[in-house]
């Protein structure tokens, strides 16, 4: 395990993010433990930990060279519009390419990106004042009006924006000067400079409708596209991040299958790529000269049972079920000790909401027998259907159907097909398994998933107070209280919807060792897609 890794274990993903950050940009020692301070470490622990961040990080970046990159998927409607974007893929040659208003670091919190700075009163009425002397990749300079056609497009249903229903709560979008833009909502929303550092926001020349190729104002420009095939991104010499990237060409491919990503990476012919399998770990770190680069994340894979049909419809069987979820064998088994035990709700510890204090559900095959026998639901056969789609779900499901047997469950695991699996059974049976990607919001999450009348509602589970609660964190605009509001909300999920967390899966990036640089942001693998400007070659 590198330097690096061992100090991410020391401080958690957000901690060393943002030491990481504050150390690139010149910080000492003494400013490491001023900032360990402010956060609350005695004085003897922020020395610890300062001296350790200086040894993880000391690297200094090396410009030059050319690397190889594999993502996890490549098709023919690969995109270089944001609007458009919807695989893995398509976020990280974007990130190439463009910049967002904002950017989010470790912890998912917006920081400064195109948009210096922002402000707002009421949660409703936003100004963001954009950086000046930023220039696009044909040496047009960024003003209020590349932001407000950037915006604004995906408002239009012929642009087919993935994130037009994000993008419809803004009822105003206008210059108020060259550079600055203000946006109206229809209703407050703490969470806008979130919104806007998600993929799909990214900025783009005002007018532009070809996007064969991509002018942006990002960290490299695009030498060659062919969609299902590569991408080639060559350095920006203007970039307006001082020092900004260090390589000098990214090639970006697809590889869909994960063992040939593998073979690609250990045989050189690629020197980073997303999507590794924990049990392909031990074979690439086994290899001298390869590395895997971990990033805890909110990705799960959740038990579903339907509460608004049988047999989860009785609250004492869906508590059984919880209480029969083995975590710690599920860690070790199935995911090889690379995952976060979770705790039936969707908030991950990576995240500024967690709430920490919710006690752990325990594996306890005494409270599952006495909740599946107070259900009164007896010895008929229970299907659980499970698939490879939803990623570990097959092995849950074994694990599960054991345990069951021990509390006299008779669970009947039903493996069907991956292909049609999300269209055809995804959340269709009474006892089923989801598979939820990483999402930049705690709101966004909840509101996908757990909201009363969200299309993608798991489990059936309707809750008037959880809805109130969402409604008014998303108004809300001090942090303490939103804060409050988020931890009832992962209170009541744990405690009376129909999803089981068992864990949270983390994300392996298999990569060169002399490939430095990557670091933990929970949005995706490939340091949430946006490692390109931040990675280098070691000499």
């Amino acid at each position: 395990m590198g330097d690096d890794q061992k100090f991410l274990k020391l401080v958690g993903p957000a901690e060393a993010a943002r030491l990481q950050t504050a150390l690139r940009q010149g910080a000492t020692r003494r400013d490491l433990m001023r900032l360990l301070g402010a956060a609350g470490m005695g004085a003897a622990l922020a020395g610890s930990v300062a001296g350790a961040a200086g040894t993880a990080y000391a690297q200094t970046p090396r410009r030059g060279g050319r690397i190889r990159v594999a993502g996890t998927s490549t098709s023919t409607a690969d995109t270089l519009d944001p609007a458009k974007q919807s695989m893995s893929t398509d976020y990280a040659r974007c990130n190439m390419f463009y910049n967002g208003l904002t950017s989010l670091d470790g912890s998912l919190t917006p920081q400064p990106a195109l948009a210096e700075s922002w402000t707002t009163t009421d949660g409703k009425s936003w100004s963001f004042k954009l950086r000046s002397g930023v220039t696009f990749h044909d040496g047009k300079t960024l003003d209020a009006e590349d932001v407000v056609y950037s915006l604004a497009r995906h408002k239009d249903p012929a642009t087919a924006s993935r994130a037009r229903s994000l993008a419809m709560p803004m009822v105003e979008i206008k210059a108020a000067g060259p550079l600055e833009v203000q946006i109206t909502l229809d209703a407050a929303n703490a969470d806008l400079p979130v919104v806007l550092g998600t993929f799909h926001f990214l900025i783009v020349k005002a007018g532009t409708t070809d996007f064969a190729t991509a002018i942006g104002t990002g960290p490299y420009m695009c030498k060659e596209f062919t969609p299902g095939v590569r991408s080639i991104a060559t350095r920006n010499p203007n970039y307006w991040k001082q020092g900004r990237p260090y390589l000098d060409e990214i090639e970006f491919v697809g590889i869909p299958d994960e063992q040939a990503r593998v073979n690609a990476l250990l045989s050189g012919d690629i020197q980073l790529t997303a999507g590794i399998n924990p049990r392909s770990v031990r074979r690439i770190t086994g290899t001298p000269g390869f590395s895997v680069f971990e990033t805890k994340s909110g990705y799960y894979t959740d038990l579903v049972m339907r509460v608004d049909q049988a047999p989860a419809s009785n609250p004492d069987f869906a508590l059984a079920m919880k209480y029969m979820l083995d975590r710690q064998q599920m860690l070790t088994a199935v995911l090889r000790g690379h995952g976060v035990i979770a705790n039936d709700q969707p908030i991950d510890p990576s995240n500024r909401f967690y709430f920490a204090g919710l006690p752990q559900r325990p594996y306890d095959l005494d409270k599952a027998k006495f909740h599946f026998r107070k259900s009164g639901i007896g010895n008929s056969a229970l299907p659980l259907v499970c698939s490879p789609a939803a990623e570990h779900s097959v092995e849950m499901a074994m694990l599960i159907q054991e345990s069951g047997k021990q509390a006299g469950m008779n669970i009947d695991v039903k493996r069907v097909p991956a292909d049609g699996y999300w269209s055809n059974h995804w959340f269709k049976h009474p006892l089923g398994f989801g598979a939820i990607n990483p999402r930049p919001s705690a709101d966004i999450l909840f509101t996908l998933f757990f909201k009363s009348d969200a299309a993608w509602n798991e489990s059936g589970w309707k809750n008037e107070k959880f809805d109130q609660l969402l409604l008014a964190a998303r108004t809300e605009t001090d942090e303490a209280k939103r804060r409050q509001m988020y931890a009832d909300m992962q209170v009541l999920v744990h405690e009376q919807s129909g999803i089981g967390v068992p864990l949270f899966f983390n994300l392996l990036d298999g990569h060169s060792s002399k490939l430095k640089g990557l670091g933990a942001i929970p949005l995706g693998g490939l340091m949430g897609y946006s490692f390109a400007e931040n990675v280098w070659l070691e000499a």
